[in-house]
């Protein structure tokens, strides 16, 4: 997000704690290290820096985790992010971008899922997202705070020029999980279920390249520049979905190319893991005016698996 904001001609401020993230990956824009747990620290930094707008990317985002340390969810994804609300109220900051997420519909009524789907949680992690969904409401008309939360589905792939990617410890997501293996850095990968209700008995997620996500940033600012106060909200997604299977067979003919193969086992089904979530991202296109530029499977994973072989070769130096 950052490479595309000053590649727009933005000044950007990255303010991370580094709990999960890399000082070396901040190469665009001027790097402050801190938590959105010290309000003094964000005092500060508001009053040194005149800000225009705040994307806010920070949580824990382990579902698992969520479900294990609630507290730590509620805390760090809440309470902190009200933290953060309150500061740019008081430094007269009006307009927020929110990385929200698929994970505030639990349990899909029907796919693929719209704006106007009932959003039931299932875990922490999800509940701590919609929260705040519900807090940017109340602010929006209190405080004139204008918002976009933006719902994530499954974000994957690479930056195209291979600068940078995903580096998850520990990794969770499907596509990277699976070009691990590839690359001899894992030495096999878990199908978790294939006996879903779906052709391949796999089930379906909706992948999104992370850079159509990025550019749904960037036109979310935009919107709020040109439009009343209010907190609105959209989902992200290629409106289609790609099963398990079809991810592992595409990758397949990726990394065989490099002479890499990819070593399956299937287990069984995760309690709570859904057979399809595909997003319905119609109102983000005809709102927003996003148009994904990677919707293709083969493109996103042909730029995750360069980032691969960026890190392998990384590690060897």
């Amino acid at each position: 997000m950052s490479k595309l904001l000053v590649k727009s001609g933005h000044e950007v401020i990255v303010l991370d704690n580094l709990s999960t993230g890399f000082r070396k990956n901040v190469k665009y824009g001027e790097l402050v290290v801190g938590d959105l747990a010290d309000i003094g620290l964000l005092e500060n930094v508001f009053s040194t820096y005149q800000f225009d707008a705040v994307m806010h990317f920070a949580a824990n985002s382990l579902v698992g985790e969520s479900i294990k340390e609630p507290a730590k969810y509620y805390r760090n994804n809440v309470a902190n992010t009200i933290n953060l609300l309150d500061v740019m109220i008081n430094h007269s900051v009006k307009y927020f971008i929110f990385s929200s997420t698929a994970a505030t519909f639990g349990n899909p009524k029907y796919s693929p899922i719209d704006e106007h789907h009932p959003q039931h949680p299932i875990n922490p992690y999800g509940m701590s997202k919609l929260m705040v969904e519900n807090i940017l409401k109340d602010y929006a008309s209190a405080y004139d705070l204008s918002s976009v939360s933006l719902r994530y589905f499954n974000a994957c792939g690479a930056d195209p020029e291979g600068e940078l990617g995903e580096m998850h410890d520990p990794e969770t997501h499907l596509i990277p999980l699976v070009l691990q293996v590839a690359s001899g850095r894992k030495k096999e990968i878990t199908v978790f279920g294939s006996d879903y209700p779906t052709d391949d008995g796999t089930c379906i997620r909706d992948y999104i390249h992370v850079v159509d996500l990025c550019q749904a940033h960037l036109l979310a600012i935009e919107y709020l520049i040109k439009n009343k106060s209010g907190a609105y909200s959209f989902n992200l997604g290629s409106g289609h979905g790609f099963s398990v299977q079809e991810v592992l067979d595409a990758s397949s003919l990726i990394v065989k190319r490099y002479n890499a193969s990819i070593f399956v086992q299937y287990g069984d089904k995760r309690p709570g893991d859904p057979d399809r979530l595909v997003a319905d991202s119609i109102l983000a296109r005809k709102i927003l005016g996003w148009k994904p530029q990677y919707e293709c499977l083969e493109t996103i994973i042909e730029h995750a698996w360069r980032w691969e072989l960026e890190l392998v070769k990384r590690k060897k130096q």
